[in-house]
């Protein structure tokens, strides 16, 4: 796609995110592009400090608009805020304490329960039993009659304010929604100290479990939907739980894994297979003196809360469903965007792997809509996945 703000296409991409949501409420275009500015090279560092700095400006406003009674303006701008405090938590996830992310995490969600204690109707605050424990969710219910409902997966570092976008194009359709953080998401990660895991069988029943004792769920009529890593972990789930009339994955993975091991030379590869954990450390030892390789590494490993590289990588090649996706019998759709840089050929791969319950859908630059989870173009995806939706769910919805 032709919009380039930064040279370094991964904060490029994090600006194209940010002006993408921008229909949910999530930010202005002019706030968004004077925080660019003042981050020229998009670094980690300055970004933070942009975006860090927008978020505590917009969080003032949305705490004077509260105290003079404006809730609308209030709720608003708490939103804005808890998607800016988001943009500053992607910059510092690369810092090695894990104090600073977890400091920017509060804030986000600071911000972010202000704003789902304004919205009308309010985002009712869930606690789903799992296991010993529970998980922390928000229901967006619609009039409280039964209706379909869409149970959202975040991917591996997205906050609430992404997946707002999908749970309030569900609203507008007619849908519940539930969205939730998972094993190694967000609160589970930055508060309770949980860790990813690949089973997500183990989560989804669970979440399932507990909407079908809500009388404002109709049981027939749910849809799952995955995004970024969430296309793994519900295509898993799909494997598995079977009380999913549909879903939505954007994009399809097989295994997760490639988008690191890919990058890595054949050598580290050999030393992995042949369960080589003591030259396989020495040598990344080595490779994570790079700053910027280093960075990249703490932020993407914390959520595996792993003790050493070989560790991580090693759990890694767990996160597959090549030898479950032909136990997916759920409709599913899979976005299949041109340019998919993570998981380049897994949608049609997945697609393949399901078969005849699979429909592989493509978006293209052409369209606006390249890109990892089509970051510009929501609308479109949204226009597809329930036009689909009203082929597969039953008549009456």
């Amino acid at each position: 796609m032709g919009f380039e703000f930064y040279q370094d296409p991964d904060a490029n991409y994090g600006i194209q995110v940010a002006l993408g949501g921008v229909w949910a409420g999530l930010g202005d275009v002019g706030e968004i592009l004077v925080a660019v500015q003042q981050a020229p090279d998009g670094d980690d560092e300055a970004s933070a400090e942009a975006f860090g700095a927008l978020a505590e400006r917009i969080e003032d406003i949305a705490e004077s608009s509260r105290e003079s009674g404006d809730r609308r303006s209030a709720r608003d701008a708490y939103l804005r805020a808890a998607t800016y405090y988001a943009a500053k938590l992607e910059s510092v996830q690369s810092q090695a304490d894990d104090a600073i992310p977890q400091r920017a995490f509060t804030d986000h969600r600071r911000c972010w329960d202000a704003f789902a204690d304004l919205n009308d109707p309010p985002l009712e605050r869930v606690d789903i039993p799992y296991e010993s424990a529970s998980l922390p969710g928000y229901f967006l219910g619609v009039d409280g009659a039964k209706r379909p409902t869409l149970v959202l997966i975040n991917g591996s570092d997205g906050a609430l304010t992404w997946v707002w976008q999908e749970m309030l194009a569900a609203h507008r359709r007619g849908f519940n929604a539930l969205i939730f953080d998972g094993p190694g998401q967000q609160s589970m990660l930055f508060e309770r100290g949980v860790p990813f895991r690949p089973d997500w069988e183990a989560v989804i029943t669970p979440v399932v479990d507990f909407l079908s004792q809500r009388a404002d769920v109709d049981t027939d009529a749910m849809v799952l939907w995955g995004g970024s890593q969430g296309g793994f972990w519900g295509a898993r789930a799909l494997a598995f739980e079977k009380r999913f009339a549909a879903a939505f994955l954007d994009p399809g993975v097989v295994d997760v894994s490639t988008s690191w091991l890919s990058h890595f030379p054949p050598e580290l590869l050999q030393m992995l297979d042949s369960g080589d954990k003591e030259d396989f450390n020495a040598a990344m030892a080595g490779v994570l003196q790079t700053p910027g390789l280093s960075g990249t590494w703490h932020f993407r490993a914390r959520p595996y809360q792993q003790p050493t590289p070989f560790d991580v990588c090693s759990a890694m090649r767990a996160y597959t469903v090549a030898d479950l996706a032909h136990q997916i019998t759920t409709p599913v759709m899979i976005a299949d965007p041109e340019g998919e840089q993570f998981w380049p050929g897994q949608p049609e791969q997945l697609a393949n792997l399901i078969g005849d319950a699979a429909v592989l859908q493509k978006f293209t630059a052409a369209e606006g809509a390249d890109m990892h989870c089509e970051p510009m173009a929501r609308s479109l995806v949204h226009q597809r996945m329930y036009d689909w939706l009203a082929t597969v769910l039953p008549t009456s919805h």
